[in-house]
């Protein structure tokens, strides 16, 4: 076997071709149209090279795959049985710069979009497809480029330790698949960024959202996608008077686009408001008046009960953030590339990965009839990982049916009724905390050697 790090130039030996080793997936990332994407963005090269640019996609997804090794330890991976060492790391970080975002871009359009089937347990409430929109912040290497472009969250006295950028993401809720996202600056709103998510909103929909998206343009930019709407809203800031209370507590009203036509009670849009509270002592919360605002205005297509229960679907989000951040990438520092068009790249690999591994569990749920909810996410992407290397010895599809088989017979426990603070064991350390002054010193101008001084 080659030498795991290092190898000869890009330019000289035959190209690697990573389609063997990975054909299995055709169901999840379809070669034509790879190719087509590739031809189209002309990005295939007529120069021969050893990392051609289709085997360069695959291994950028790998790298979320295999995210604990190093670029050239993932190329091994797509590669067991080669005997030609690999290129070394530099020529790896030029291929990926040949290859730029756009690629990836496409790609991640047209492939993402909801995979539950009609018959995906979870996935649905009556007719209408669960989605929901939220966001969440990735760390990357703290290099002067990406501070420069991302930037730095955190404030004046305690600001981040590494440069930050800020995603916000439409998810399928039932199969946690992630249909789209947009990303900003740390420092970017996540309002700002949601009419970029809503194209990927369609008729037969159900929206779930968090208090702080409420907004009467975003509510009508929704309504007029044709999907249906259930969303939190502030409770103190948000006045709403009371026009019809219906049979089951909930209360027809109006919102307006601003406080004149509020008050002149013009152009308004009617809404249903559903308020609720719980007595469980033990569960926080305990009293507070939560209040929902969804467009279905007859009780009989969503009781308030329901509403209120459904409401907590929106947290399957948060777990596809968990898989994405901790269970598939797991590095202490989410993103290694030290460019920002490498971060952008990345990210996009990232969330094709997880794609990936959240289809393989879908079709693996569907063959036990089973919401994808109740399958490890952990375990399939071991699964995954075990069998991504092996070169399919007999045909594809039993190649396939196999991984598929496994996958289904991780089956999880049933949720537990529990709560948990969101707190942290260790938060002081004994060693000062990182300035603005201790990034980038300056480095020794000389060998140590050199710098002794014998008295």
């Amino acid at each position: 076997m080659a030498h795991p790090t290092r190898g000869t130039a890009a330019g000289h030996g035959p190209p690697f071709d990573p389609v063997p080793y990975l054909r299995g997936l055709r169901r999840t990332l379809d070669e034509q149209r790879l190719e087509f994407i590739l031809t189209r963005s002309r990005k295939r090269q007529r120069r021969k090279r050893r990392l051609v640019a289709s085997s360069v996609v695959w291994l950028v997804i790998a790298m979320s795959l295999f995210a604990r090794r190093s670029i050239p330890q993932v190329w091994r991976c797509l590669h067991p049985h080669s005997d030609v060492p690999e290129p070394d790391e530099s020529a790896f970080t030029k291929a990926r710069r040949r290859l730029g975002v756009l690629v990836f871009r496409e790609l991640f359009a047209a492939f993402a979009r909801p995979i539950a089937a009609t018959n995906t347990p979870g996935a649905f409430y009556r007719t209408w497809r669960l989605m929901g929109i939220d966001g969440t912040t990735f760390d990357m290497p703290d290099t002067p480029a990406n501070e420069r472009i991302f930037g730095r969250g955190g404030n004046q006295r305690s600001p981040n330790a590494f440069p930050q950028l800020r995603v916000l993401a439409l998810c399928e809720l039932g199969t946690h698949a992630i249909c789209d996202f947009a990303l900003r600056p740390i420092h970017g709103s996540e309002q700002a960024m949601v009419p970029h998510l809503l194209r990927g909103l369609h008729p037969g929909m159900l929206l779930l959202w968090d208090r702080n998206f409420f907004g009467f343009d975003l509510v009508h930019s929704v309504l007029q996608r044709g999907c249906h709407l259930l969303a939190r809203v502030k409770t103190s800031q948000l006045v709403l008077a009371k026009h019809t209370v219906l049979p089951d507590g909930s209360y027809l009203t109006s919102i307006y686009a601003s406080q004149y036509d509020r008050l002149h009670q013009r152009n308004g849009r009617v809404v249903r408001i559903i308020e609720y509270t719980h007595n469980d002592p033990n569960r926080p919360g305990q009293g507070m008046l939560h209040r929902l605002l969804t467009d279905l205005l007859d009780p009989a297509e969503l009781p308030a009960l329901d509403a209120a229960c459904l409401y907590h679907e929106r947290w399957e989000q948060e777990l596809a953030f968990a898989e994405i951040k901790t269970h598939l990438n797991g590095r202490d520092v989410l993103l290694r590339s030290k460019t920002p068009r490498g971060v952008v790249q990345e990210l996009y690999g990232l969330f094709l990965a997880h794609r990936m591994v959240r289809q393989l569990m879908r079709e693996a749920a569907g063959t036990e009839k089973l919401d994808p909810d109740r399958l490890s996410f952990t375990n399939s992407l071991r699964i995954l990982q075990n069998h991504l290397p092996e070169a399919p010895t007999t045909s594809v599809a039993e190649w396939y049916k196999r991984l598929v088989s496994e996958i289904a017979r991780q089956k999880l426990r049933g949720r537990r009724n529990r709560w948990y603070p969101r707190v942290v064991k260790r938060k002081m350390k004994k060693w000062d905390k990182k300035r603005p002054q201790h990034r980038h010193p300056p480095q020794p101008s000389k060998a140590f050697a050199e710098s002794v001084l014998i008295t």
